[in-house]
């Protein structure tokens, strides 16, 4: 099949998506899995394996997500129960002044996401998105978007993240150049993302039910022995530990990769302990044992409430599945090298053609590492055969993972993470994170396109 019509197929299949989910008000779940399908059978993917194929795109998704997503949730409920978000955004909202608190909790979020993954850092620093929001008397989309786009940023484009570091060794770039380079254009990436998102008017964006929408948890008023008691509220001190024990737990697994002899058994345990479901479940456990001692709750209670957050992210987790399978579909038909193969042949220059590959993969099948990591790997050879140096290699190399970072859509799973959990309508998070993104990548290409032709 033609790369004109596989191309003319995805356009089609997103639009049909588009439809069924706006104007039809189709449960996005059913949506993707019937366009999904209709894709797969358009594109002549077997009629055998058109179901394995969906599966497997369910299957890889949920089993990076569930767990998180799960663990995550939990965690933020104990805090939220606890009234530890409220606590910790009021003393901060006080120390640093209403109008610093999103500039104050965005940085915060570029820096704690440095070691950890978009999509963890993102569900940790959801409750307390919504405390400061609360706090502040904003709309969560003030805090939130600029957060989220901060968070994705440092994913797409620094050491220790995944696509970066294939992507460095793919190029031949240096890690420690990627980093040098690297940190301070996303650094006035994240500025400029950030003055971007007040571009949207958050008062105008109706919040469909979500976590950013629950209301704070009512004092609860007692009587222990006819004399009325107030709840004890979680410290901000303590609440500050919770979220960045699993962060700091995670470093520790990304340092003992980084700097452990390869294999050894010490390098395997920093890992394990590093893993973000692990670090998740350890705080988990800690919230369960500490929170619980200070509120006073008995077991029950206390099953109760970490077994109260998983319905109330159970659309989260089912549409993203789904939104793993739409991109699988799409990456088995092969469109995303339909897109890459048709940029290739225009004969651009080569951080051009890096970001705009990158880019049309990440649009054509939802993730930003195989969209980083395909891209590079395309390149390759052109890279090689340009002789650069090795500042140079490492900007072309940047400019392929600023590629990585726009254009997140309805088959982004990280796309279903920022909407589900802010409350957006599909039609508004195309309006706002899709565009937002977007901003954010295009921003970071032009500064390091303008920085390769100074040192060019």
């Amino acid at each position: 099949m033609g790369a004109g019509t596989l191309l003319g197929i995805a356009l089609g299949a997103i639009i049909v998506l588009l439809l069924l989910v706006i104007k039809i008000k189709m449960s996005a779940f059913v949506a993707l899995l019937l366009v999904s399908f209709g894709t797969a059978l358009a594109t002549g993917i077997p009629l055998l394996e058109i179901v394995p194929t969906m599966t497997k795109g369910m299957g890889n998704t949920l089993a990076s997500v569930m767990i998180v997503v799960g663990l995550g949730a939990m965690l933020g409920r104990v805090i939220e129960v606890s009234g530890g978000a409220d606590a910790l955004a009021e003393k901060f909202s006080k120390i640093l002044g209403p109008k610093r608190v999103v500039a104050a909790v965005t940085a915060a979020a570029f820096v704690l996401g440095i070691p950890v993954f978009f999509d963890v850092g993102f569900i940790i620093l959801a409750p307390i998105v919504f405390g400061f929001a609360r706090a502040a008397k904003v709309n969560p989309l003030v805090i939130g978007l600029p957060v989220a786009g901060a968070l994705l940023t440092v994913h797409v484009a620094l050491p220790p993240h995944p696509g970066p570091v294939a992507a460095a060794g793919i190029t031949g770039a240096d890690n420690g150049m990627m980093l040098l380079w690297g940190l301070p254009i996303c650094i006035v990436t994240a500025i400029i993302g950030y003055f971007a998102a007040k571009m949207f008017k958050a008062e105008k964006y109706t919040l469909l039910p979500s976590p950013a929408t629950q209301p704070a948890h009512v004092e609860e008023v007692s009587a222990e022995g006819g004399v009325a008691t107030k709840r004890r509220v979680l410290g901000a001190g303590t609440v500050l530990a919770l979220i960045l024990l699993p962060i700091l737990q995670i470093m520790v697994g990304t340092v003992g990769n980084m700097t452990l002899e390869p294999e050894s058994p010490l390098q395997k345990f920093a890992g394990m302990v590093g893993a973000a479901p692990i670090a998740l479940l350890t705080a988990v456990i800690v919230a369960y044992l500490v929170v619980g001692h200070n509120q006073r709750w008995n077991l029950e209670k206390r099953g109760l409430i970490l077994d109260g957050a998983l319905p109330d992210v159970a659309v989260i987790v089912f549409v993203t599945g789904a939104g793993g399978v739409f991109a699988n579909v799409l990456v088995t038909s092969g469109i995303g090298a339909a897109f890459s193969d048709t940029l290739i042949a225009m004969n651009m220059p080569i951080i051009l053609a890096g970001f705009l590959i990158s880019a049309a993969l990440r649009a054509s099948q939802g993730s930003a590492t195989v969209a980083i990591l395909t891209a590079a790997g395309l390149l390759a050879e052109p890279i090689a055969a340009a002789g650069y140096n090795p500042t140079q290699m490492t900007l072309v190399t940047l400019a392929i993972a600023f590629g990585g970072l726009g254009l997140s859509h309805i088959n982004d799973s990280g796309f279903w993470i920022v909407t589900k959990y802010l409350g957006l309508s599909v039609k508004d998070g195309l309006k706002t994170w899709t565009v937002l993104s977007t901003i954010f990548g295009v921003v970071g290409f032009l500064l390091t396109w303008g920085v390769f032709a100074l040192v060019s």
